[in-house]
Formats: structure tokens, C-alpha cells, sequence
């Protein structure tokens, strides 16, 4: 997952609002949104590694994920970061102090984890746990405090919708992911690579296109609407040429609340 839009206690009828979207390689299996069969968890999967981007648990417990874009930083050694959405929605043990023990046996991430009731942050780089504030946010590719030309975007189309609108629908939100418009090049962020894909990953939408590792792009958008007893999660899915190819809208009731 490389960008999330959160809307955190901003709306009376769902505290945690999430329109977010993965890019990954095209070759890469993936598996769409579901209940798994082996854990208690509803997620779409990686089916290379097992783990997920953005998961949830009926008894309240939500984590989402973005890489942090460190080539200098980055070995091929290190464990899939998509456990760690797993290891949190599984956790029965002191899950912050696990997480800092453990955050470099993966590349550079963003780790998004709570409830309804409360939500933290965490920056591997950094090492730092935080509480995420009430308002409007977007978590990218860089530090957790970076305001990217499509963090911005997408944060500001997402508040304008939600503050105009009462009744929440997952429609507008699923457009708002899909906005291709690339940053201009004096605006770009520098995280070591080289300008030209820089600019192909600055839209909040990336259409696929060739990368040195293979055919890269917007594999799927999420939306998650939550609140202390229910939620609607949503995926929507594409293929390389940006067609939607699978659609999902899970409804439930959160079990227990944390």
C-alpha cells in the first residue's frame, strides 16, 4: 500500500475513515479482499509472502501499511513488511514494544494500528511510536510529517467530501483514488530515485508502466468506513491497463469492542 487518506474522529457516524491505495508489481499474486479461512482476519493478501496492506478483525482491531521509499536503506534480506499488518491484527502481547524491537527485520515502513477508539503511527526510520491526532491525514511513501503533492491532494478532496456530506458513500471516495495527475517536477519529493520515476509515482493513481523490476502501478483501492460497531470495507481492483477487474463491499459487526 503506498498512500492512505485518513479521516480520524471527523465524522459522527464513522471515527475511522480509510480511502486508500496499493501499488505493487503486476506479477505479483494477490488475492482480493475476504475473510481469510486461517485467521480471524479481513484483508486482501499477498499471496507471495501471506501478509496484507490494510486488514481488520471483528473484535476492533484495524492496521494499514505503506513501504517508506529508502533506497539506501533497503536490503533484499528482510522479512515481507506485509506481517506486520498481520502480526498487529493477531497480536497478544505488547504490541508497540514488539514493534521496536523488531521494525529492522524489515525494510523502511509506515505502520498505521489501533481501533475506533485509538490509533498510532509508527516511522521505522525513526523509530517513534505516536498517537494520531483527531483530523484529516495521508500516509505515504516518506517520514510520517512529509506533505507530498498527492498527500495533499488526496487529503483535501477527501475532507472536502466528507464535510459536505452526511450520509457517506464509498463511491466518491473510490474516485478520489483514482486521480492520475502527476506533480509538477519542481515539486517533487527526493527519495533517491531517479527523477523520472519519481514523477510516475507522484499521482495518488499510478498507471502501470515498466519499471526496472517489472510492470509497476495501482493494483487495487480500498475504502474503510469504521466505527465502534460496524463497518463497510470496500476493493476495488485493477488490471494493467487500469480496468476494474474485481469488485468487493464487506459489511459486519465488530464483536467486542477494544
Amino acid at each position: 500500500m503506498c498512500v492512505l487518506f485518513i479521516a480520524w474522529k471527523a465524522h459522527p457516524d464513522y471515527p475511522l475513515i480509510i480511502a486508500a491505495n496499493r501499488d505493487e508489481y503486476f506479477e505479483r499474486n494477490t488475492a482480493s479482499l475476504a475473510p481469510w479461512t486461517d485467521q480471524p482476519i479481513i484483508a486482501g493478501r499477498d499471496l507471495a509472502a501471506g501478509g496484507t496492506w490494510l486488514g481488520l478483525t471483528t473484535k476492533g482491531h484495524i492496521a494499514g501499511l505503506t513501504n517508506i521509499r529508502r533506497p539506501d536503506l533497503t536490503q533484499l534480506h528482510k522479512r515481507s513488511r506485509g506481517e506486520l499488518v498481520v502480526n498487529y491484527l493477531l497480536a497478544t502481547e505488547d504490541f508497540p514494544s514488539w514493534l521496536i524491537d523488531h521494525a529492522q527485520d524489515y525494510n523502511p515502513f509506515n505502520l498505521l494500528f489501533g481501533s475506533a477508539q485509538q490509533l498510532w503511527t509508527f516511522d521505522s526510520v525513526r523509530s517513534k511510536i505516536a498517537p494520531m491526532p483527531p483530523g484529516f491525514h495521508s500516509i505515504s511513501n516518506g517520514a510520517l510529517d512529509d506533505i507530498w503533492p498527492k498527500m495533499a491532494r488526496g487529503t483535501q478532496a477527501l475532507q472536502a467530501y466528507i464535510q459536505a456530506h452526511a450520509q457517506l458513500e464509498p463511491e466518491p471516495l473510490l474516485a478520489l483514488l483514482q486521480d492520475s495527475t502527476p506533480a509538477p517536477y519542481e515539486r517533487l519529493p527526493q527519495t533517491g530515485i531517479p527523477l523520472k520515476y519519481e514523477h510516475r509515482l507522484s499521482s495518488i493513481f499510478i498507471p502501470a508502466a515498466n519499471f526496472p523490476q517489472g510492470q509497476y502501478g495501482t493494483r487495487s483501492s480500498s475504502v474503510l468506513l469504521y466505527s465502534p460497531t460496524h463497518y463497510q470495507f470496500i476493493e476495488q481492483s485493477y488490471n494493467e491497463h487500469g480496468n476494474v477487474i474485481h469488485y468487493e463491499h464487506l459489511r459486519g459487526l465488530i464483536s467486542s469492542i477494544i
